[in-house]
C-alpha cells in the first residue's frame, strides 16, 4: 500500500483531503542534484543506465516533496528502439540523422520486442519503485504516435513540421501506414511500463497544436483512443492522462477515448475546462510555467487563482495540480518548492466536505 497515493486517488476522482501535485520534467536541469549527475555522462547514457536514471526519478520526491515520481527518459526512445539513430545535441535537442522521408524509410522500421528494445526502461521502473519504499506512485510516459511521427518525419524539432505535414497531407496513406506502427509500438511500450510497476501512465502529445481540429482527429486522436482502450482492456484500474499541448477546443474529444485525466496547457482557463467537461475526468494543470520566474509571493497568488478556478471537491476529486507544460531549466528550486508547499496547504480548504481515509499525506 501506498503511503501516499493522493496523485492515484485525484486521477480516479476518489476523495483526497488536499489537492495533489507533481511537475513536468520534475527532473530536470533546475535542480543542481540532477546537474551534478548529468555532468558525468550525457544524456542518452543517463536514460538508459537504470541505475542513473531511478536516481534523477527520485530526486524531485526526496528534494521537492511532490506526490508522484514520473520515470525519467525522453518519449524519442520509441522511433530510436525501431531502427531510427538518435542524437542529441547540447545545443540543438534531439536529430535523427536519417529521417523518414519514403515509403521504404517507413517499410525499414522494425517493430522490436519492447522487453528487450526498452528493457532499460523497464528496470529502471523496477529499480525506482523499489526505491520509493511506496512513497509515492511512479508515472509512466510514451510521445502520442503524432508527436513520435512529426520528429520522425521532420528530423528534428521545428517551428512548423513542413515535412511531417506534407507527408500527412500530400500521401496520407503512407502517413497512416508510419503512424499504425508507432502507435503498436508505443503501446507496448506503455504496457511493459505498467507491468514493471508504473502505477499510472501518461500520453504527452506535445506537437498537437500543429493540426487542426479535423486533422487532429484523423492523424492523432483515432491513435490516442486505440492505445488508451488497450491500455484500459488490459489495466483497467491504471490511470490513463493524456496531455495534448494546444488542443484545447478538442477537450470533450479527448475525454471521450477513455482515459482518467486531461492535462491542460496555460492558455485555457481551468475554471472553463471544469465547465465543459463536467465530471468526466480528472483535470491535470495548468499553471504557466514562466510564472515560476518571479517571487514566492507572486507564485503563491498564482497558484490560489488556479486552485480557486477549480473550485470546491464535494463527493469526487478531480484535479491534480501541475504546470501547463514542463518546467523551465534555468527556475530557481526555491520557488518551486514554494509552489509545491503552498499547492499543499491552501488546496485542503476545497476539500473540506470530503470524507477521506486518515492516513493520506
Amino acid at each position: 500500500m501506498l503511503r501516499n497515493d493522493l496523485v492515484l486517488r485525484a486521477l480516479r476522482r476518489e476523495p483526497c483531503h488536499r489537492t495533489p501535485i507533481w511537475i513536468m520534467r520534475q527532473a530536470g536541469r533546475y535542480l543542481p542534484e540532477y546537474r551534478a549527475v548529468r555532468s558525468k555522462t550525457d544524456f542518452l547514457t543517463l536514460c538508459k543506465t537504470p541505475e542513473l536514471a531511478a536516481e534523477v526519478t527520485l530526486q524531485p520526491v526526496d528534494i521537492m516533496e511532490v506526490d508522484a515520481a514520473i520515470i525519467f527518459s525522453d518519449i524519442l526512445v520509441v522511433p530510436e528502439a525501431m531502427g531510427m539513430p538518435l542524437e542529441m545535441i547540447e545545443s540543438a535537442g534531439p536529430r535523427f540523422p536519417s529521417p523518414i522521408r519514403s515509403r521504404a524509410d517507413i517499410d525499414r522500421l522494425i517493430e522490436p520486442d519492447v522487453s528487450q528494445a526498452l528493457r532499460f526502461v523497464e528496470n529502471a521502473i523496477r529499480l525506482t519503485k523499489r526505491e520509493l519504499r511506496e512513497r509515492a506512485p511512479l508515472i509512466g510516459f510514451s510521445g502520442a504516435a503524432w508527436t513520435l511521427f512529426a520528429y520522425a518525419v521532420e528530423g528534428k524539432g521545428s517551428k512548423d513540421f513542413k515535412h511531417a505535414k506534407k507527408m500527412i497531407f500530400s500521401r496520407p496513406k503512407d502517413a497512416h501506414d508510419l503512424l499504425r506502427k508507432l502507435n503498436r509500438v508505443l503501446t507496448n511500450y506503455l504496457l511493459l511500463q505498467i507491468e514493471a510497476g508504473a502505477d499510472a501512465v501518461q500520453i504527452f502529445d506535445t506537437w498537437a497544436s500543429l493540426l487542426s481540429e479535423d486533422a487532429y482527429k484523423e492523424f492523432s486522436l483515432q491513435y490516442i483512443h486505440e492505445t488508451v482502450q488497450t491500455v484500459k482492456l488490459k489495466h483497467p484500474k491504471v490511470p490513463v492522462i493524456i496531455f495534448a499541448k494546444g488542443a484545447n477546443t478538442l477537450l470533450r474529444d479527448i475525454a471521450e477515448t477513455g482515459c482518467d485525466a486531461v492535462g491542460l496547457d496555460w492558455t485555457i482557463d481551468l475554471a472553463k475546462a471544469r465547465w465543459e467537461l463536467g465530471d468526466r475526468v480528472t483535470l491535470q494543470g495548468n499553471l504557466d510555467p514562466t510564472i515560476l520566474y518571479a517571487s514566492p509571493e507572486r507564485i503563491r497568488e498564482h497558484a490560489a487563482f488556479i486552485l480557486k478556478k477549480f473550485g470546491e471537491h464535494t463527493d469526487t476529486s478531480g484535479h491534480v495540480f501541475n504546470l501547463g507544460h514542463g518546467i523551465l531549466p534555468d527556475i530557481e528550486p526555491s520557488h518551486l518548492k514554494a509552489l509545491i508547499d503552498f499547492v499543499k496547504i491552501e488546496s485542503a480548504k476545497y476539500h473540506q466536505n470530503m470524507q477521506t481515509a486518515p492516513s493520506m499525506n
